[in-house]
């Protein structure tokens, strides 16, 4: 006999999962009204450590009564402190400190620059050993608008997919990465101590401006130069005695249409100030100007689209940035 499916009785586990169902959606709500009922300083807490608070602890903040949660956020950077025996927490310190460099570099996104992709990565990680950034020049659809940061061998990828400076990020298995980073947060004090050798003031992502210039142009002969800004406020320096120095390492390739090396270039550039005239002029630049002139297989280069690409080094900092743009000649 065929039973009714009204009076069908429902095994005991598939019970089970439906009372787990219920129950799950039920305190989410609950610590989603908690929440939103929030004093605005313990709501801006629970805002500002939303990338590293674990369930638990946010559950516990949000369930306490006013007068513990204090306490909680207290305890909870005291958790996190790696050297609980000086005045100061660092990894509190670095990671408010990645938050407010998050909101500088990563702004125009429509929401603030830590709450993107690129922002929580920099916050998560620190800043990337590697940096390559991809135009909309760039011929492949899926590299166009892109970055790819390097953190070692490991590379997170950002795609900005309609052009327009909203980054997305397409790499989603970070588990080495995180492992890497907790590594870094726990060793924090001793490479604060490490750091005291290197110059860093309100440093950002190591960042140059670069543009070609053609100033003749004939049927059998180009010049013109490659023009290379660094601002003196992202770039690391070594303190040595009473000095402060690095080296850039500067590598231009023009490439033709089909990829091939049609002219390079490389240079070590050392770069000497002292602190206080680095504090002093933290708003200037470091300029290079390379000139370049062709004059060989000239229609090699008007046969389609070409590419300078320059790729810069602060070996102190251990930083790379690549960049290409476009370069034609008149038919």
């Amino acid at each position: 006999m065929r039973i009714p499916a009204s009076r069908r009785r429902i095994r005991p586990a598939l019970w089970g999962l439906a009372l787990t169902a219920v129950s799950i959606i039920g305190a989410g709500c609950h610590l989603y009204n908690l929440e939103k009922n929030l004093k605005p300083a313990d709501a801006e807490f629970i805002s500002t450590v939303r990338y590293i608070i674990t369930s638990q602890e946010r559950k516990a903040f949000l369930e306490a009564a006013a007068a513990e949660k204090p306490g909680l956020i207290e305890e909870f950077w005291k958790r996190r402190d790696p050297d609980p025996y000086t005045e100061e927490n660092e990894f509190k310190i670095e990671y408010l400190s990645r938050i407010e460099r998050a909101n500088e570099m990563f702004h125009g996104e429509g929401r603030t620059g830590w709450l993107t992709d690129r922002g929580r990565i920099f916050i998560l990680f620190g800043p990337p050993l590697d940096r390559v950034i991809n135009p909309p020049s760039l011929g492949s659809r899926i590299e166009r608008c892109s970055e790819v940061w390097y953190y070692g061998q490991f590379p997170v990828v950002f795609a900005d997919h309609n052009c327009n400076g909203n980054f997305e990020l397409v790499t989603y298995d970070l588990t080495s990465l995180r492992e890497q980073n907790l590594a870094y947060m726990s060793a924090l004090s001793e490479a604060q101590n490490q750091a005291q050798t290197t110059f860093r003031q309100e440093k950002s992502f190591f960042a140059f401006d670069w543009e070609v210039v053609k100033t003749t142009e004939t049927a059998d002969r180009v010049e013109g130069k490659v023009v290379v800004e660094a601002p003196l406020a992202n770039i690391w320096f070594k303190a040595t005695a009473d000095k402060m120095e690095t080296v850039l390492e500067i590598k231009l390739e023009l490439r033709d249409s089909e990829g091939a090396v049609y002219w390079e270039f490389k240079e070590s550039l050392p770069v000497t100030t002292t602190e206080s005239e680095l504090k002093a002029r933290a708003k200037d630049k470091i300029r290079r100007e390379v000139p370049f002139a062709f004059d060989k297989d000239l229609d090699r280069l008007r046969r389609g689209k070409n590419q300078f690409v320059i790729q810069v080094k602060n070996t102190t900092g251990n930083e790379t940035v690549k960049k290409t743009a476009g370069f034609s000649l008149s038919d």
